[in-house]
């Protein structure tokens, strides 16, 4: 059926571009999901009865060829490794998989690149939309199936397609002994399919639908060596936390209806710019705020962001593609895409912008001293995020989604990278029959001499998310920055409340507080590549002589995102520096503008150029601070193996035990939960009214209406005489009667 387009200017001139296949981006993922999943399937049916892998799906402990997920689980040694040290063969499929999982990316890619240089010469000032058909006529509600072409979406589908694409190339060696290695790549191509739908749906209810995909092939992918008991706990956590978060989403989404009569993105904008909902009204923010409840969930913010650490249990590009790149931005995505609806509550923005800052921190402060190499750039990501929603939060929205695409970048390249160390970690653990564990920094050391390719890159990376210029970080981090020191001099936030505590000042405070966590993520990111790749090797003797670089398929990903991290700056350079507007924030002004100007308080949001200069000095002086304080302080040399280490003491402890949070959730919420489940709804629902009283009890009167019955059926006909008699004078006298 041929799509209805959208009687508006963009329509017509985007018309004959590339812009009507937009429905092949998210098909084409799609398609290799149902060709990786039937191989997948194939080959399961194909399984022998003695085979682990009819077991567990994947034959993770069969056997140890996939040198690739030592450890994922986090676990504390080897233990799963058995003692069967020869090589997996190679999946039977492997070959067509290679090609499929790969090849459908980089074509989703090619299409987005095509759509992106079409808008570029049209420079469409509303969104492109195609209607396919109507999903739910009920009522007063019509959603229809349709997607939203427009800057933001667009720069979205650029950093899910193109990062994707890189991280699925990457997959092909680092997962090339897997057992389940097509079901690997087919949960990874119906990830990219959900997450497109998310990015491109051109409603709440459409967006919902890939937000809700994401999330289940977030659990997957966590869980995908399920085999393993820490694994599957990992993946239900992330995927019950997120639950949580959904429900608020859903109450915004329903909320929204009853007060604005559309859910599409066009008409909710369109009923907002005339006046549907006042500013300020407790209804808006109402909105707003189970909106970001939905963000906390999905980008792991407080108080749901204790997933997405344990959400490392997963292969190390899953980790790159879902849990760093795209999946986790999709609240900031959200946010960007109701700026409108954040412009009107102050409430609500300063709410997103002070648990931004408050997790950016806290976050921060937990990376100090985690030893796994994927924790520290977990906790990374989490702080990252928090930066995200700072922006949005003061309606800095070009400035927050500059920062998702930067970080895409250079995240991406931390967690290939980490994956391309653990890769030879286990390589050689695993040459040499050796236990210990692969991701612990204490373990490595040294790795520069025989890694020389990836520990330049991830340097690059780390200058990047430090904050140091020219690296790509630097410009997104710093425009953050200071746009929340702008606000603070003049906008609607400035002039509002939030919890009694005066805007002006809270900005300020907010400023600082992100100031600070830029300095911890100098100083935990540089002790990262310190205790990895310089000093003493401290991986074992033997295992030196088995450490190397990567395969090119895997260092090649790694080199594309290390030009990006290194110049993506370029996308949105700072006014100061070339007197004219950034690339990105001209990109994004039909979108976002409107309200990036309301929030401003319709001045241009803005400091003086001298104000920006010593703002960007403060913002360099603070990650140089921190790169020289890791230098200085952290000594490699000092270091001994995970197997020798003191424990921690003091406040080292509880870092390091990540304030504890986990524990006291469970003592706070689960614990609680699972008695009231036990004793309350099993022991007293379950066990007391259905089983006992309903089922048993119903046994219970059919046996006791057996017996009656069977009572009277005495076989004497004398009685069966009697009782007819009985019968006839009882209906005769019924008759008398009346």
């Amino acid at each position: 059926m041929l799509p209805q387009e959208v009687a508006t200017e963009a329509a017509r001139s985007l018309s004959g571009t590339a812009a009507e296949y937009v429905w092949l981006l998210p098909l084409l993922p799609l398609a290799g999901f149902l060709v990786n999943g039937a191989l997948s399937l194939t080959s399961a049916a194909r399984l022998g009865p003695s085979d682990p892998s009819a077991e567990h799906g994947d034959a993770h402990d069969a056997a140890h060829g996939a040198h690739a997920h030592a450890l994922q689980a986090g676990e504390q040694d080897h233990g799963d490794h058995g003692d069967d040290h020869h090589p997996v063969a190679r999946h039977r499929y492997a070959g067509i998989v290679s090609v499929v999982g790969p090849l459908v990316m980089i074509l989703a890619f090619g299409l987005a690149a095509a759509i992106f240089a079409a808008m570029g010469r049209v420079r469409p000032e509303a969104p492109f939309v195609q209607r396919y058909f109507s999903w739910m006529p009920v009522g007063g509600l019509n959603v229809d199936v349709a997607f939203q072409l427009d800057q933001l979406s667009m720069v979205m589908v650029l950093v899910i397609t193109g990062v994707g694409a890189l991280i699925h190339l990457f997959s092909v060696g680092y997962m090339k002994e897997d057992p389940g290695y097509p079901r690997y790549f087919a949960y990874l191509n119906l990830f990219v399919f959900f997450m497109l739908l998310l990015v491109l749906g051109a409603s709440y209810p459409m967006m919902f639908v890939g937000w809700e995909g994401v999330g289940l092939c977030s659990y997957l992918l966590i869980g995908f060596w399920f085999s393993e008991k820490a694994n599957a706990d990992a993946g239900k956590k992330a995927f019950i936390v997120n639950r949580i978060g959904d429900f608020g989403f859903l109450i915004a989404i329903f909320l929204l209806f009853a007060n604005v009569g559309r859910l599409d993105f066009v008409g909710v904008n369109e009923a907002v710019a005339g006046g549907a909902l006042a500013a300020g009204s407790a209804v808006v923010t109402a909105i707003c705020l189970f909106m970001f409840l939905g963000c906390t969930g999905k980008s792991a913010q407080i108080p749901l962001y204790v997933w997405l650490p344990d959400a490392m249990a997963g292969p190390t590009p899953v980790s790159a593609l879902i849990h760093a790149a795209t999946m986790v931005t999709a609240g900031v995505y959200l946010i960007a895409r109701s700026s409108m609806l954040f412009a009107l509550s102050p409430v609500a923005s300063l709410t997103v912008a002070v648990v931004g800052a408050l997790t950016a921190l806290l976050a921060a402060t937990i990376g100090l001293k985690q030893w796994d190499i994927k924790k520290v750039l977990a906790y990374s990501t989490v702080s990252q995020l928090g930066y995200m929603f700072v922006g949005v939060g003061v309606g800095a929205y070009t400035a927050g989604v500059f920062h998702l695409v930067t970080h895409a970048f250079f995240k991406a390249l931390l967690f290939l990278g980490s994956g391309s160390v653990i890769y030879a970690m286990h390589a050689a653990y695993h040459a040499t029959h050796n236990h210990d564990d692969a991701q612990d920094m204490r373990n490595m050391g040294g790795l520069r001499r025989y890694m020389p390719v990836t520990a330049a890159l991830m340097w690059v990376a780390t200058l990047a998310i430090a904050g140091i210029p020219p690296f790509a970080g630097f410009f997104s981090k710093d425009e953050i920055l200071g746009s929340v020191f702008a606000r603070a001099e003049h906008s609607t936030l400035a002039e509002a409340s939030w919890l009694g505590i005066p805007g002006r000042p809270l900005l300020f405070v907010i400023y600082v507080m992100g100031l600070a966590a830029a300095l911890m993520t100098a100083v935990y990111m540089t002790r990262m590549m310190l205790y990895t790749f310089h000093g003493p090797n401290r991986s074992g003797e033997r295992e030196r002589g088995f450490l190397r670089e990567a395969p090119w398929i895997m260092t090649g990903p790694l080199a594309v995102l290390g030009v990006l991290s290194a110049a993506g700056g370029v996308l949105n350079l700072p006014h100061v520096f070339t007197h004219r507007e950034g690339l990105l924030a001209g990109w994004l002004e039909p979108v976002v503008g409107a309200a990036q100007r309301r929030v401003a308080g319709g001045v241009a949001a803005e400091v003086s150029a001298s104000t920006e200069y010593l703002l960007i000095g403060a913002a360099v002086a603070i990650a140089a601070v921190g790169i020289a304080l890791a230098y200085t302080r952290l000594k490699p040399a000092r270091l001994v193996p995970k197997a020798q280490a003191p424990a921690e003491q003091g406040i080292e402890r509880v870092l390091a035990n990540k304030y504890y949070v986990d524990e006291a959730y469970d003592r706070a919420v689960v614990e609680p939960t699972v008695g009231l489940s036990r004793n309350v709804l099993w022991r007293g629902v379950d066990v007391g009214i259905i089983d006992g009283l309903l089922v048993n009890g119903s046994a219970w009167v059919s046996r006791l209406v057996g017996r009656v019955g069977s009572g009277a059926q005495t076989g004497n006909v004398g009685t069966y005489a009697w009782v007819l008699l009985a019968g006839v004078i009882a209906v005769l006298g019924a008759f008398t009667i009346r």
